[in-house]
């Protein structure tokens, strides 16, 4: 099944909130500064929040308390990581069941430095470079609609293709994969389903309509929000979840990107909170301190509400219908339509905007994400934190 942009209509019912609650927020550099991440000495989250990854990720409230807090100490790590491996870099990624960072190195001799920073440590076969030159060579190529994404995966040191299970065997495919093979370290997989993008005052998770299509804030910025391209181009107007107008689309990219941000006027205003819909208490924005792989993660959106769970990739290629979107990020969380441009938020920390995905919330799937960090950089926004 090709992906395709799915549009919510405006008619949509039980979508309506409080205009009290209205705002959202959002950071400004590619990397986030420090000060963007929480520290371990503070409270990770709700008890709210604590809930709803009990109920998503099966964890008891000891458990996710505790996972909070190391994915929070793993973000501080990751950065440090990075720079004491240098060349030998081949990637991190968060391990649940040990609650500490893995970072991937290809030489042995930066290890003791490396393991200095709190971070585990394996020998890989390919550097984070090699891997991204490989990425970079299967970008370059032309996807026929059974290949569902490609990512750089630090786990098995290679580019992952997943390939739709019942196309596995087209002709085209396979032209793909052995081009794929050709570029460098390249692992095949088979996905169940193709995904697909969930379209559909500024609270992340929030409805708005663009002529009768229905997405979802993501992240409000000082000025405006952001959310995702698929959503609207450039100069479309905004209404609320009222009706009434809020502003326009002053950038927007899609594909090759997903993302977009909207001016706030005419008495909308932002906050820096993510909606929890009555499943947890509204969220707080505090920073956009990126969670690594392997991390928990959760998203609100307008119509499947608050969800959870874990980061699957990064730098992962989508290819849908409507052409390549790249540098994205998978998750395990379910969505569907209408979700689109909703938040991701791991802890009080801002990592996203949904872009699309497979499956939806009665059967599970998988989520992909536009970093929030990418967005704020590419336009010269400011995240609202609180």
């Amino acid at each position: 099944m090709r992906r395709t942009t799915v549009l919510r209509t405006a008619v949509s019912a039980g979508l309506l909130v409080s205009a009290a609650t209205l705002g959202l927020t959002q950071a400004a550099a590619d990397e986030a500064p420090a000060t963007s991440s929480p520290s371990a000495s503070r409270a990770p989250a709700s008890s709210a929040l604590i809930s709803a990854m009990r109920r998503d990720l099966g964890l008891t409230e000891k458990q996710a308390t505790a996972r909070l807090s190391q994915e929070a100490t793993a973000r501080a790590v990751e950065r440090t990581a990075k720079r004491k491996a240098g060349a030998s870099y081949g990637g991190s990624w968060f391990d649940a069941k040990s609650g500490r960072l893995v970072v991937a190195l290809t030489k042995a001799t930066s290890r003791a430095a490396v393991e200095a920073t709190g971070a585990k440590v394996t020998l890989v076969k390919h550097s984070e470079r090699q891997l991204d030159a490989t990425m970079k060579r299967l970008d370059a190529l032309d996807a026929p609609a059974g290949v569902s994404s490609w990512h750089v995966d630090p786990k098995s040191s290679s580019v992952v293709v997943d390939v739709v299970s019942p196309h596995k065997s087209d002709n085209d495919v396979q032209a793909f994969v052995d081009r794929a093979r050709a570029a460098g370290p390249v692992t095949v997989r088979e996905t169940a389903s193709a995904p697909s993008t969930f379209a559909a005052g500024t609270v992340g998770g929030d409805p708005y309509y663009t002529g009768n299509v229905r997405c979802s804030i993501g992240f409000s910025v000082y000025g405006g929000f952001v959310t995702a391209g698929h959503c609207g181009q450039a100069g479309a107007g905004v209404s609320g979840w009222d009706g009434s107008y809020i502003g326009n689309f002053q950038g927007s990219s899609f594909p090759d990107n997903d993302y977009a941000w909207v001016n706030v006027g005419s008495g909308w205003w932002t906050v820096p909170v993510v909606l929890g819909w009555g499943t947890v208490s509204d969220q707080l924005v505090r920073g956009s301190g990126e969670a690594p792989i392997g991390a928990s993660i959760c998203r609100s959106g307008s119509t499947s509400h608050w969800h959870c769970g874990n980061v699957l990739a990064k730098n992962e290629t989508v290819n849908y219908s409507q052409g390549a979107v790249h540098q994205m990020t998978k998750t395990s969380v379910c969505a569907e339509p209408g979700d689109s441009g909703g938040s991701f938020i791991s802890g009080d920390q801002a990592q996203g905007v949904t872009s699309g995905g497979w499956g939806n919330c009665s059967s599970g799937g998988e989520t992909w994400y536009q970093p929030i960090n990418e967005i704020l950089n590419r336009y010269g926004l400011t995240l609202h934190t609180a």
